[in-house]
């Protein structure tokens, strides 16, 4: 594909304008600008325009500053005179790799989501009920899938993305090859646990991966396709599945998985590349390589090669710490707090879905295996459609905001995104709601689960995009922390959900979840966006 081209029309309100435009241009001298690393430097602030560059910067620095390909952008990060600087890597080949993390970031959830579909047919093989199945098992998964992240993204500023990447997919292959054959509970129980732990990895490494080979004006339509993948994983293999485990022995939905994960092990270890590129270096690449191609590429994916790169990366006290020094920041943490609970609620519907689908009246409705596999499709389409919605808004937005603001875009305009999304989360859930526990038709079940899919994939694009401007140089710790939060807030929900919906019904319970999350954006979206420059001021990592 060749570089895309943007264009927008969006508005933003006076007061966001004013506060906007208060911001002063930074004068930077020849001497004193680094176009490997300004982007880091001036965090939340870029200079998108080439006119507007020649204004901040000067003439002699705006001559130096590489364009997009029809001259209407400024590329940050700068790209290197390096053809092997990712960067520079044709689109095709660009493109190829974002595939290949997508298809990987699949992976964790479709794996811990098989379990969803093999609920009833677990609950009677290992002689135990539903709830047992899913306490023990499913929830456990998903919360140590958010854990599993921030170990990886350590291992990866040290080691490159690519063997961890590797390693992570083959430990985790063997996991759920465990899960196939467990023969009781307690070992089934360990080998999905032990699963999540390891699969996640993807689920991390793509904001590595977008950022690495593709400029600022690109990242938030390229985050969007890799936030689909692990959007849409969890009810690819309850639809799928579903209809399976209605005809042959459960074991069989773990068996085709393995098979999904052997597939996406041979992709990465035939095709995906290295990503990662020490632009700061004097010299990028200061390790000899190996004159053998193959003996490179085994070097580099097994890790060799990064084992050696180790001592010109950080060290293991600020890759330990990274999380840490990162969390605390009041404009991460707000907006985070926010998306686990975006996020959380949704992993809980499909979590419990299932139960409400496939339990007798007056509790759920008693549909067969191939009616609840069937409902599953609702939000594949709608997260497919979230895709393309979020991926054109979203550059309509920076195009627009952009245009408003003189050629210079601020990280906070990306959070106008979230204004879309939560109307439709609000009303998704209050009909999700209201059609179970009033027993309404299949259509108003389906509107309301996709509105709510919709609203999740609008959002979960606009967070990571937010939080990639704001801090650039520590987007592993971003995604892993994210990937913490919305897994912290989603694997307890199961817990409670049915309970409580039974109880009180199902329009209350979901009607407090959809107010909780619009509370939260009231809260923090407004706030960012008037405080913005002042917080990334104040507390920029």
């Amino acid at each position: 594909m060749s570089d895309e081209k943007n264009s927008s029309v969006h508005s933003v309100d006076s007061q966001s304008e004013k506060q906007i435009a208060a911001e002063q241009p930074v004068a930077v001298s020849e001497s004193q600008f680094d176009l490997l690393s300004y982007h880091e430097h001036n965090a939340g602030r870029l200079v998108i325009d080439p006119e507007e560059a020649k204004i901040e910067f000067g003439e002699a620095v705006a001559k130096k500053l590489k364009l997009s390909p029809d001259g209407t952008k400024v590329l940050w990060p700068q790209p290197t005179d390096d053809p092997e600087d990712p960067m520079n890597w044709s689109d095709s080949k660009k493109n190829f790799q974002l595939f290949i993390i997508t298809l990987g970031a699949i992976v964790p959830d479709f794996d811990s989501g098989t379990g969803i579909a093999d609920l009833f047919r677990l609950a009677a093989q290992f002689n135990t009920t539903t709830g047992e199945i899913n306490d023990r098992t499913s929830n456990w998964s998903i919360f140590l899938l958010g854990w599993g992240g921030i170990f990886a993204v350590m291992l990866m500023r040290r080691y490159g993305r690519l063997p961890v990447l590797w390693w992570s997919q083959v430990f985790a292959l063997g996991w759920i090859i465990g899960c196939t054959f467990a023969p009781t509970l307690r070992t089934f129980t360990a080998m999905r646990c032990l699963n999540s732990v390891f699969a996640t990895c993807p689920q991390v490494t793509g904001l590595y991966v977008v950022t690495d080979m593709f400029p600022f004006h690109l990242q938030a339509r390229k985050l969007n396709i890799w936030t689909m993948g692990f959007i849409l994983s969890p009810f690819l293999s309850p639809f799928i599945f579903g209809f399976v485990v209605a005809r042959i022995d459960w074991r069989w939905t773990y068996g085709i998985a393995a098979m999904y994960g052997v597939i996406v092990v041979f992709m990465i270890t035939f095709f995906m590349e290295e990503t990662m590129y020490d632009r700061k270096l004097p010299d990028p690449k200061p390790i000899p390589r190996p004159k053998s191609r193959v003996l490179n590429r085994v070097q580099t994916l097994l890790g060799f090669t990064g084992a050696r790169m180790a001592k010109y990366r950080p060290n293991w006290m600020e890759v330990i710490f990274g999380c840490v020094n990162l969390v605390w920041r009041p404009h991460f943490l707000g907006i985070i707090v926010f998306e686990a609970m975006v996020f959380g609620f949704s992993i809980g519907i499909n979590v419990t879905n299932v139960v409400f689908l496939g339990s007798p009246p007056p509790v759920g409705f008693g549909f067969s295996q191939f009616g609840i596999a069937g409902s599953y499709g609702t939000p594949i389409v709608a997260v497919l459609i979230g895709e393309v919605l979020g991926r054109y808004f979203n550059d309509w937005v920076m195009n627009f905001c952009i245009r408003r603001n003189n050629g210079v875009f601020v990280a906070e305009f990306r959070l106008w995104t979230c204004y879309i999304a939560m109307p439709l989360y609000l009303c998704g859930f209050l009909l999700l709601g209201g059609a179970i526990q009033n027993h309404l038709s299949i259509g108003a079940l389906v509107m309301g689960w996709g509105i709510a899919e919709v609203a999740v994939m609008i959002n979960t694009t606009a967070v990571y995009a937010y939080c990639n401007d704001c801090f650039p140089a520590h987007r592993g710790e971003i995604s892993a922390l994210i990937n913490l939060a919305r897994t912290l807030g989603g694997f307890s929900v199961a817990f409670f959900q049915v309970p409580w919906a039974t109880k009180d019904g199902a329009l209350e319970t979901f009607g407090v979840e959809g107010a909780i999350v619009v509370a939260l954006f009231i809260l923090v979206v407004p706030a960012l966006q008037i405080k913005g420059q002042y917080l990334r001021d104040r507390f920029s990592a």
